[in-house]
């Protein structure tokens, strides 16, 4: 686990730091820390990662493109050359990445030698990072929809030929992603819909696990999950002011 290297974390920290930066909550030594982990993208963002799934070392898209948004949030806060050092950087990854990791139907893959679809690549469009009616955004929409989605939930990828839910849960992560998509593209019904089909997918206190088994409709993984509550609450904060 020391060994471990997540870039897409040093992408989250940045859309963090921004979010801050908004509200103006940062203060000197807070952007000392945001250019630090700018620099660290800067520096890593060619090597193999783990990945927000932490899976074996490869050169994950949704790493790269996460560091994207974060870059260009950041860089829509800040003042002076940092911002347009940052802005180039965030171009030149999505560069890099659309030049190796673009499906041959126009989506984005996993990895440079992954052509899966992941559930995760909807996230850079919603984070800023990719436009929201960009055709590589839209064909990973549909690909999602089609390839990953039962009964409304989502899985994260498929594992091989077997059916989705032979090889684990739906995520919920997944499900939430997939709500703040149809969102920012204005679908609000298709967005209530999907996120109350996932949000009823809580146990008993209300509280939701990384995993759902669809068939047995039984919890699955870590219960409490963070980042699963964490999402559903922004998604039902964004859907409350439409």
């Amino acid at each position: 686990m020391n060994a471990q290297f997540q870039l897409d974390v040093l992408g989250e920290a940045l859309l963090l730091f921004a979010a801050a930066a908004r509200r103006d909550r940062l203060d000197h030594d807070h952007w000392k820390a945001a250019e630090m982990a700018a620099d660290a993208i800067g520096a890593r963002w060619t090597e193999p990662d783990n990945g927000i799934w932490e899976l074996d070392r490869r050169w994950w898209t949704h790493s790269r493109l996460i560091c994207v948004c974060g870059l260009r949030q950041l860089a829509a806060t800040a003042s002076g050359p940092e911002a347009g050092r940052w802005t180039s950087l965030a171009d030149a990854i999505v560069a890099e990445t659309a030049r190796t990791c673009i499906h041959p139907s126009g989506r984005w893959q996993r990895a440079r030698d992954d052509e899966r679809v992941d559930a995760a690549l909807l996230a850079p469009a919603v984070r800023g990072g990719i436009p929201v009616d960009d055709p590589r955004t839209l064909a990973t929409l549909e690909a999602v929809e089609a390839e990953l989605c039962q009964e409304g939930y989502i899985y994260r990828y498929r594992h091989d030929a077997r059916p989705l839910q032979d090889a684990e849960g739906a995520f919920s992560l997944c499900g939430f992603l997939l709500s703040l998509t149809y969102l920012q593209q204005g679908r609000i019904d298709r967005a209530i819909a999907s996120f109350e089909r996932n949000r009823a997918s809580c146990g008993p206190p209300g509280l939701l696990t990384e995993e759902f088994d669809v068939g047995e409709r039984q919890l699955r993984g870590n219960l409490p999950q963070a980042f699963v509550h964490g999402v559903l609450l922004e998604c039902a904060a964004r859907l409350g002011h439409e």
